[in-house]
């Protein structure tokens, strides 16, 4: 623990630092977010696929950092509060991106707001279940009551459980990445029953992520402020996608 927690000031380590694998993060998400408004929906053409393939690095990044983020922040108070800011902001964004009505429950269940959402949820329902003051049901009952809240997020119900499985295997990076294998199954497993089934196969290829985050030494790196780039380049980088999509294809939306 001395050792990390000294990679985190100092970054080193070998290895890949969490601002590298952010920016890995970044890329792809860049990606895969411009592949849905050049090429909407799902189309069944192998290049479009490729694209979404290198997306599916994000996701399980994003889960991993959330995890570290509550082991690591001085406040899970402020640290909540800044996600469901940072939630609020993108949830317009995300919408305008992709042409999706601003009232998650309207026009479907799946992809109503961005995972930023999720994410925030699960960052407060870890506060809860270290909590030695709150009761086995009553933590039994805040995993139901936010798996239905996060439910209409980009990622569902997994960006809410995946980080707090992550959290709670700390220190035990195998177990870490057979979380994310195992929550993306199911993800993948309910669209492929009831949604879309070549989606569903693509959701799997987020096993690309375990050999990028087998590489993080724990160390934050040299870089500064990528927490900060991150919590703008998010909202920005899907407005200007929002403008790209009107200019492409008119305002309709591309993301089922």
């Amino acid at each position: 623990m001395k050792d990390e927690k000294m990679a985190q000031e100092t970054g080193k380590t070998k290895g890949l630092s969490s601002n590298q694998i952010k920016l890995i993060a970044i890329a792809a998400m860049t990606i895969d977010h411009l592949t849905w408004v050049i090429f909407p929906n799902t189309q069944r053409v192998w290049y479009v696929f490729a694209l979404h393939i290198i997306g599916r690095l994000t996701a399980p990044i994003m889960w991993f950092f959330i995890a570290e983020g509550c082991r690591y922040t001085r406040s899970m108070k402020k640290y909540a509060l800044r996600l469901f800011a940072f939630a609020a902001v993108s949830h317009f964004a995300y919408c305008f991106a992709f042409g999706i009505k601003l009232n998650p429950l309207e026009g479907g269940v799946f992809n109503r707001t961005s995972v930023m959402w999720a994410l925030a949820l699960s960052v407060v329902l870890v506060s809860i279940i270290r909590s030695e003051n709150v009761k086995q049901w009553q933590k039994i009952a805040a995993v139901v009551l936010f798996c239905v809240l996060a439910f209409p997020a980009d990622w569902s119900s997994i960006a809410v459980m995946a980080p707090v499985y992550i959290y709670l295997h700390a220190g035990q990076r195998k177990k870490q990445m057979a979380d994310i294998v195992i929550w993306t199954f199911m993800y993948a497993a309910v669209y492929f029953i009831f949604i879309d089934k070549l989606y569903a196969v693509l959701q799997m290829f987020t096993f690309l992520s375990v050999p990028v985050l087998m590489l993080y030494n724990g160390g934050r790196g040299k870089m500064k402020g990528m927490k900060w780039l991150f919590y703008i380049y998010y909202p920005a980088h899907l407005f200007l996608l929002g403008f790209l999509r009107l200019a492409l294809h008119g305002d309709v939306p591309v993301i089922f």
